[in-house]
């Protein structure tokens, strides 16, 4: 079931970007949560993570479901409603690692491994349930403080540290120099195509050996490992977004990586959790750069 599960969902990424479709660029709709990005939510409120972030995007995306909330069909019988009759469920998934204990018969000593395994279980959109308490049919009025927000998002990356100049054309991390350079804030079309790029390079910031010292041996531009570190900056960076309320933007200038991503993904059907799992660690060592107050807020 392991290998299915992992080959079942690569080939839905797979399928999606040889559409020209990046699925974790585009997964709502305009009245999605009353025009807010958020990621997909479990029915406790707390948000999916890693890989089930995307495979719930992709399926709101197909179906059209604009709530962000998804519950197993045991948890809307004991919150008071039910899955309505002819309903398809969708995939997600729990990875862990069991540890298993063996005795050399020769010596007696014992030795112990950890063994990974991949778990799928499946959730329903609140919009295929009837019966739930109306908090979780009624959508947000539409957020008006557009300043507010994007404030918000100038004091997550100034809490972050991270060294950016701004001027000239180029958008990019320097790794040589530990610093991320970006074209002048009015260069932007609009606040919102800045800081969703702003958020891809602080993503890429996150790589540095003083940080998460993340490598996957990348010699040059275009390589195996130059497309993995440019999919974990592009998942990282709609993650971000997603927490910050902001739309991600489609970069044009990414466009050329596509190919690269199939490349690897058709290799290595674990890839995409790969990047995924490098993604939600990237988002998750930035917040906790945030005051302590406003990691309060986002838990």
């Amino acid at each position: 079931m392991q290998k299915d599960l992992y080959q079942n969902i690569t080939d839905q990424i797979i399928q999606q970007l040889e559409e020209g479709t990046r699925p974790w660029l585009k997964p709502w709709s305009v009245q999605h949560a009353a025009g807010r990005i958020t990621r997909p939510l479990r029915a406790n409120g707390i948000p999916y993570q890693g890989v089930n972030v995307l495979m719930l995007w992709m399926a709101a995306l197909e179906r059209d479901f604009c709530a962000p909330v998804w519950m197993t069909f045991k948890q809307a019988i004991d919150l008071g409603g039910h899955v309505r009759k002819g309903e398809k469920g969708n995939l997600v998934v729990y990875a862990g690692r069991i540890r298993r204990t063996e005795t050399d018969p020769a010596t007696g000593e014992e030795s112990s491994t950890e063994i990974p395994f991949l778990k799928g279980y499946t959730v329903f959109n609140v919009e295929q349930v009837d019966g739930l308490p109306d908090h979780f049919y009624a959508r947000p009025a539409p957020r008006a403080d557009v300043v507010q927000r994007i404030e918000r998002a100038e004091a997550f990356f100034a809490a972050t540290k991270a060294e950016t100049h701004h001027g000239g054309t180029r958008a990019c991390y320097v790794i040589s120099q530990d610093r991320i350079d970006l074209p002048p804030f009015e260069a932007f079309r609009d606040p919102e195509s800045y800081y969703a790029t702003r958020a891809h390079e602080t993503i890429h910031w996150t790589r540095h050996e003083s940080r998460l010292n993340r490598e996957f041996g990348r010699k040059r531009w275009g390589d195996e490992g130059y497309a993995m570190e440019e999919l974990v900056a592009e998942l990282g960076s709609a993650f971000l977004s997603a927490d910050l309320e902001l739309t991600p933007e489609v970069r044009e200038d990414h466009a050329a990586y596509i190919g690269n991503w199939l490349e690897v993904l058709k290799r290595d059907k674990r890839a995409i959790f790969t990047a995924a799992s490098y993604a939600q660690r990237a988002v998750d060592f930035l917040h906790g750069l945030q005051p302590q107050q406003l990691q309060a807020a986002a838990a």
